[in-house]
């Protein structure tokens, strides 16, 4: 088995000229290519689009989160306003 191995090793490589025709792309690559590289392009423009909305939406939850702690302060400040005596005498005691 070694010696067939190394047969094939040392058999030199073939030196017959071969014809450009057989080994171009052809039409079928170029259609391939031209598929790969329009399938590229969507899949960027998706991409970037998801990205996009997710920004937008991010910063709508930011700026709802605001208004909702803006809102919860509001509301606090309301209670502490009615707990205090306006008169300033403190009739509880």
């Amino acid at each position: 088995m070694i010696r067939s191995l190394a047969a094939l090793a040392a058999t030199p490589a073939p030196t017959d000229q071969v014809d450009p025709d057989l080994v171009t792309p052809g039409p079928w690559g170029f259609a391939v290519i031209v598929f790969i590289a329009i399938a590229v392009i969507l899949l960027v423009w998706d991409m970037m689009r998801r990205i996009r909305r997710g920004r937008v939406r991010a910063d709508i939850n930011e700026q709802l989160e605001a208004e909702e702690q803006a809102a919860a302060a509001m509301r606090a400040t309301e209670v502490d306003d009615e707990s205090t005596d306006a008169a300033g005498d403190d009739r509880s005691s």
